[in-house]
């Protein structure tokens, strides 16, 4: 049965669930607790930091071949967005019999729970993990971790309890396999939208469009409207905030927007595809940029944030921005009836002010294929290693014969009121070459082309030592091998956080 153009359904515990009218801005934690009466998913932050409210998304593919099952925060994630999925809690694990599922189990047995609260999330992270791989080790049990905290300080026996989950013998419900039972791959193949506008999800304050003309059409008519993608950004304008938003127009959707296509000449990564689908495509090619992977946000962020909402979001210290200006990237932008492109360098005109045309948005980005072999290095200096805003990013892309700099792309973030390349470093680095007298003057132009603020994160001065501090770090990884070393030592620089 075709749903309706006012009505969301998702699957939830085995049976669909139809809301006319959802509120556009209502999350999928406010939901669950208030509307469903399941109050195991938890309230922390509101922001998608400490992962009390993880919850688990299942995704039909295009060919309805298999569902993908991935954590997400379900504090910051609107209901409407949902419309198609299904929604797993930590009540869903139940079993028939009223035994635990073994992740929850093995919470038990190794001790994992001590005041409880923070509990339900690390399940779902640790659940949605389970159904994706048949064991994991330390580093990618603490990974799939690295969004949920514990403030009682109980980390060891909850890493311990991931480690043995699959030791217990597999539950009827929730198994790998029966996750991808033809029953639940028809539950939502039934509640599937077609691909015409006709068939989208729309009522007054949400439309999601099914194509990038609807789309289009739509902002033509509603010039005011929020683009909403991830929502990562968007949501804490609401849970914290406490701001009325007005229409939103959702990009999830639109099914070319969801590609990554490899051509020949470029990478191109539509405006929805999710940091998780975007970062494999991206280490294909560039596998530098592994350190910048590891430390952007968590896994439940990640599953719902884009990359080109990062992008289009424009902050300052959006670890995104350098990596691909450094690369060349080119954004493209499309209206009514036009498509440009645009250098993501160029994009940028202050703070939060962008180079975008009445009606016209970001439908995805395109990274070249670099011509030469040049040296590239991705680097983020911040407090934590894991799911910390940086006090300053940067990446570099440098192409060298012999001593001479043919061409230096040296782009940072956290220096500015906008990413931007120093370009006065970058001339240094060419007129004196590929030697520590050329970096060090580099770094010398490096307070010419930026004006770093002081705040809670850096001082301005450590912001510009450590600045140069990356620089020397890259040529130094670089003087005698073109492969880039990476580390997640958080103190890389010999300076101290001001």
């Amino acid at each position: 049965m075709t749903p309706t153009s006012e009505t969301c359904r998702f699957v939830l515990d085995g049976r669909i669930v139809s809301i006319e009218r959802p509120d556009p801005t209502m999350t999928v934690l406010e939901y669950l607790r208030e509307v469903a009466g399941l109050r195991g998913t938890k309230e922390g932050c509101a922001e998608g930091d400490c992962g009390a409210c993880t919850v688990v998304l299942g995704e039909l593919a295009a060919d309805r071949s298999q569902v993908t099952y991935r954590a997400v925060n379900s504090c910051i994630r609107f209901v409407p967005t949902i419309d198609g999925k299904e929604l797993v809690t930590v009540e869903s694990l139940r079993q028939s019999t009223g035994d635990l599922h073994p992740v929850q189990r093995s919470m038990v047995d190794h001790h994992g729970s001590q005041c409880g609260f923070c509990t339900p999330g690390f399940v779902m992270s640790l659940f949605a993990l389970y159904l994706q791989q048949e064991a994991a080790g330390r580093d990618q049990i603490v990974d799939a971790l690295s969004g949920n905290l514990c403030r009682c300080t109980g980390y060891r026996p909850i890493i311990e309890a991931g480690l043995r989950q699959w030791d217990y013998p597999a539950p009827a419900r929730w198994s790998r396999t029966e996750s991808q039972s033809p029953r639940r791959i028809e539950a939502l193949a039934g509640i599937a939208r077609g691909a015409t506008p006709a068939e989208s999800l729309r009522y007054p304050g949400f439309h999601a469009p099914r194509t990038a003309l609807e789309l289009a059409g739509a902002l033509a008519e509603h010039p005011d409207s929020v683009l909403l993608a991830g929502g990562t950004d968007v949501g804490l304008w609401v849970t914290k905030q406490l701001r009325d938003l007005p229409a939103l127009l959702y990009l999830g959707d639109i099914p070319e927007f969801s590609q990554v296509e490899r051509r020949p000449q470029e990478l191109w990564i539509g405006a929805a595809v999710t940091l998780t689908d975007a970062w494999p495509a991206l280490l294909e090619r560039y596998p530098a940029l592994a350190e910048q992977m590891a430390r952007f946000a968590s896994p439940p962020i990640r599953n719902s944030a884009t990359l080109c909402g990062n992008l289009a979001n424009g902050s300052p210290i959006g670890d995104s921005i350098p990596m691909l200006m450094a690369l060349g990237a080119r954004l493209e932008l499309r209206g009514a009836g036009h498509m440009r492109r645009v250098p993501l360098e160029d994009f940028y005109l202050g703070y939060m002010r962008k180079l975008l045309a009445p009606g016209e948005f970001i439908a995805g980005v395109a990274i070249p294929r670099t011509a030469a072999a040049p040296l590239i290095a991705s680097y983020k200096v911040s407090k934590r290693i894991d799911q910390d805003i940086s006090a300053v990013s940067a990446t570099f892309c440098v192409d060298v014969e012999g001593t001479q700099v043919r061409d230096a792309r040296l782009a940072y973030g956290g220096l500015a009121g906008i990413a931007c390349r120093a370009r006065r470093a970058e001339q240094a680095l060419q007129a004196r070459g590929w030697s520590a007298a050329g970096i060090d003057a580099a770094v010398a132009e490096l307070p010419a082309d930026f004006q770093p603020l002081s705040d809670l994160r850096a001082g301005r001065d450590y912001r510009l030592r450590a600045a140069g501090n990356l620089l020397r770090r890259f040529h130094a990884e670089h003087r005698r091998s073109g492969v880039a070393l990476r580390t997640r030592d958080a103190s890389p620089l010999g300076v101290s956080p001001a």
